[in-house]
């Protein structure tokens, strides 16, 4: 299960909304070791396209850089679909390179009738998808 903050979670949706019809992209960092995320790290989708999203190599650099010095680490790696449904397509499945981190989707597309988003979160582990419960918390 993923717990994150109401803060975090609606930072997450703000950047996906604002960034529409690109894909949105980044990284919720935690201390090292906790799978608590804390700190919201919004990158730049250097694809700026609406079916893709790619972290720029340089800014991703720095951000591993900066969890080093910060002992901290990807928490949550998350990613907005623009038209379809937040599951991780076959690209997001082959690129999933965290094992530890919760790959989080947020789909601006209303494609459930369910509102203007959906907020799902994903293991991928070697290629396998598991869904796993979200819960919004006030605080930790």
């Amino acid at each position: 299960m993923l717990t994150i903050t109401r803060a975090l979670h609606d930072q997450i949706v703000a950047h996906a909304r604002k960034d529409h019809p690109d894909e949105a992209c980044g990284v919720v960092a935690g201390p090292a070791g906790t799978d608590r995320p804390e700190r919201f790290v919004p990158m730049l989708n250097a694809a700026r396209s609406p079916t893709f999203y790619e972290f720029d190599s340089a800014d991703l650099l720095r951000l591993y850089r900066d969890l080093d010095d910060r002992d901290e680490e990807p928490v949550v790696i998350y990613h907005s679909h623009t038209a379809t449904e937040a599951y991780p397509s076959r690209t997001d499945i082959s690129y999933a390179n965290e094992p530890g981190a919760h790959y989080l989707l947020v789909s601006t597309a209303d494609t459930d009738d369910a509102g203007p988003f959906q907020f799902r979160s994903f293991r991928i582990v070697e290629g396998e998808v598991t869904e796993e419960e979200v819960r919004v918390v006030e605080a930790y």
